[in-house]
């Protein structure tokens, strides 16, 4: 298993000859509170080369748990949210795979990710033998609302892991935007 540090990448299938279905795990850990607390909540969304998503029938979240090609499907509940990649389903078009969290606004009003001390991102073989992992550094994230973990993406005909860690101060919108996700 390798460790990675923000912005580091690990070749997934050439280190892994045959590779073709993996589990990506999300977990983070909260300070416990008396009060509201922020409301966390995964999404990957399929892209494009030019780096959007390919459409709204290319994301997985809590309303669509599997992808339109059911490449990507929720599952498991090893890490706090698990996502199912078949690689070998991912349609050519798809170059890569962004795995991130944001606060919903909506459950328990304002929140961000100054109460998570603990959070990584893990890619493990469909028997769960994990394969690499990025441990999200903690920081400063009381603007934080929305964070991009990682991303799955193709170089030539290989997929890689990048580990990213990249916080949003406008949450869901501001991924929505940068991503050309219809909300």
């Amino acid at each position: 298993m390798a460790s990675l540090i923000s912005g580091a990448n690990a070749a997934l299938t050439v280190e892994n000859p045959g590779l073709d279905h993996v589990v990506v795990g999300m977990n983070w850990e909260s300070i416990p509170s008396n009060g509201p607390r922020a409301e966390f909540v995964p999404f990957a969304v399929m892209c494009g080369a030019d780096g959007r998503a390919v459409s709204n029938d290319h994301l997985v979240f809590f309303n669509q748990l599997l992808s339109s090609d059911a490449a990507l499907a929720f599952v498991g509940d090893e890490d706090q949210e698990q996502i199912d990649v078949e690689l070998s389903r991912v349609p050519t078009e798809i170059s890569k795979i962004v795995f991130f969290v944001y606060v919903d606004p909506e459950v328990r009003g304002k929140g961000t990710f100054a109460s998570v001390r603990n959070s990584h991102i893990r890619v493990s073989t469909a028997t769960r033998k994990e394969l690499v992992r990025f441990d999200l550094p903690a920081g400063k994230q009381e603007s934080v609302t929305a964070m991009i973990f990682g991303e799955l993406y193709r170089h030539r005909t290989d997929w890689k892991f990048r580990a990213l860690g990249q916080g949003y101060t406008t949450g869901l919108t501001g991924v929505a935007k940068d991503y050309g996700i219809s909300l």
